[in-house]
């Protein structure tokens, strides 16, 4: 291959607060949109860990095991962590000060959740001590290992996340806990001990060596390009004109590091009708895989407010500037470490055509952009598609869950992603139904008209997806039931059984969920394209 200029892109602010050097000449094409936008926020005064970047142009040769983009993603690597050890004061591999890094996946354009990351790379055995001293706290060291030990297994050792869960959950069911997030320090040791057997069993361990860590964890980025779930969502989006990935280095901060600590999402407006407001999830002594995840329940602003008021202020805040700067809609990362907020990542937010109306009508209306501003914001919505929906008459649900995407349809259930494309194929509607949605499923959400899990949040990578894709979505319906008998999966609803093919209704908006087949009355928000209308061509 030709060479390629692999010097990393410095981003960010340090943990002490002084701004980091930071690259001029490069752009979201290069570093893709996830490092550009550190960038932003770190020019905008954000608090913003720091990192470095690897470039786009690294993907495809990467990706052809080309010997030359090997060699230079080696060479990037070292050079961006001598930066991040300047910044922070911490070394990477020291087992008294250890320096520990994320690792993410970033193309030009946003695909949420479709590529991979992994966290606390960094961390050994050895190291989990020298994290101990530095936070005074044995659970966040030895949840930190058992999360990289996972987070490594998965995506860079291919080991299926069942060889961990199980684990898991037999520890749980030991301690007579509810999850893994109410195991202590000596559980969670215990736990890591157990997925270094299992690994090693497997033949497929956990490096000690951080460096090695690090280069096989980036390369597994790089590939994540090419996994079926990332190309699938190309194909959905028209994104087939994007190169690849960069892969975003940055120094961890620790939404685990208890009760003043967590994780979080939120939007500057609602995703799903484009209402103002921010719009949040958030976990206490959590990392970011579990807000996004939808594994846990998690609450939202007005818990961060009772809680960590100050951060809530300052969360509340720094959305407001990113969506000014950006004149858009935004979705923003962040984690609170003992009581400090730090932003992680912000992009353009995915919404429904509905609310994707009301951003454009009400920034043009607050003279945030021009007429010809707004159009652009629409472009790719289909105006005359544009329908609000509600079901016909009264009834009581069968069950609730929380909305996540808007919408009312009635479809034939479907409990695997592919039953729903064989029945859409038929062109019948489809409500894909699942205990919890991974991004894996893009093509069933795709070809569903509407999704419905036990488990998950409003700002889980699938509920995103489904706003994206206009697709009606209830998430955490707990009246779900799922058993399989003879190699096939049924459902309960309370007391009713529900199996494949059996005719089901969902109403996104209120979260509602109906048996049987229910009619559906379509209005079209004539005032807010009336408005758009008299923008002229």
């Amino acid at each position: 291959m030709s060479e390629i200029e692999v010097h990393p892109v410095l981003i960010g602010r340090s943990l002490s607060g002084k701004t980091a050097s930071d690259e001029t000449g490069v752009s979201a094409r290069d570093i893709g949109s996830k490092a550009a936008q550190l960038r932003l926020m770190s020019r905008l005064g954000l608090r913003v860990p720091p990192a470095f970047v690897l470039p786009t142009a690294l993907c495809g040769p990467v990706n052809r095991s080309d010997e030359d983009a090997l060699r230079q993603v080696r060479d990037a690597l070292t050079m961006g962590i001598r930066f991040l050890e300047q910044e922070t004061g911490r070394v990477f591999g020291d087992p008294r000060q250890p320096l520990l890094v994320s690792v993410r996946s970033g193309a030009e354009r946003s695909m949420p959740g479709m590529m991979d990351t992994v966290l606390n790379v960094g961390l050994n055995e050895a190291a989990v001590y020298g994290l101990m001293r530095l936070y005074g706290d044995p659970r966040l060291a030895w949840d930190s290992l058992r999360r990289l030990q996972q987070g490594y297994g998965e995506v860079v050792a291919g080991i299926g996340a069942g060889v961990f869960e199980e684990r898991l959950a037999v520890l749980v069911a030991e301690e007579g806990v509810a999850a893994d997030a109410d195991l202590d320090s000596e559980s969670l040791e215990r736990l890591a001990l157990d997925y270094r057997r299992a690994m090693q069993g497997i033949g497929k361990p956990l490096p000690v060596d951080p460096a090695e860590q690090l280069e096989r964890a980036a390369l597994a980025v790089y590939r994540s390009w090419e996994a079926p779930k990332a190309r699938e969502y190309r194909r959905l989006n028209h994104f087939e004109d994007l190169t690849g990935t960069a892969v975003t280095v940055q120094a961890m901060v620790f939404g685990n590091a208890g009760g003043a600590s967590g994780a979080g999402v939120a939007f500057s407006r609602d995703p799903a009708t484009g209402a103002p407001g921010v719009y949040a999830d958030f976990l206490f002594d959590a990392q970011g895989e579990d807000v996004v995840s939808g594994r846990r329940l998690p609450g939202d602003l007005s818990l961060l407010e009772r809680r960590l008021p100050h951060v809530a202020r300052e969360l509340v805040a720094g959305i407001a500037q990113l969506e000014a700067a950006q004149k858009d809609m935004q979705d923003v990362e962040f984690t609170v470490e003992e009581g400090v907020l730090y932003f992680l990542q912000t992009r353009a937010a995915k919404r429904t055509p509905r609310a994707a109306l009301k951003v454009a009508v009400d920034l043009v209306e607050a003279k945030t952009l021009t007429p010809a501003e707004g159009r652009a914001l629409l472009a790719g919505v289909d105006l005359d598609k544009i329908v609000l929906t509600r079901f016909a008459g009264e009834e009581a649900p069968a069950a609730t869950g929380i909305p996540a995407s808007p919408g009312t349809v009635a479809g034939r259930a479907a409990f695997d992603s592919e039953t729903a494309t064989r029945l859409a194929g038929q062109h019948e509607p489809v409500i894909l139904i699942r205990h919890d949605i991974a991004t894996d499923d893009v093509a069933g959400i795709a070809a569903a008209s509407g999704t419905l899990t036990a488990a998950g949040n409003r700002t889980a990578h699938a509920a995103v997806v489904a706003r994206q894709l206009g697709r009606a979505c209830v998430v955490g319906c707990r009246a779900l039931g799922f058993a399989k008998k003879d190699g096939r999966t049924s459902v309960t609803i309370g007391d009713h059984t529900v199996s494949s093919g059996d005719w089901l209704s969902i109403d996104g908006s209120s979260g509602a969920v109906y048996l049987g087949r229910r009619e559906v009355v379509t209005v079209r928000p004539e005032a807010e394209l009336a408005i758009v209308a008299g923008w002229g061509a």
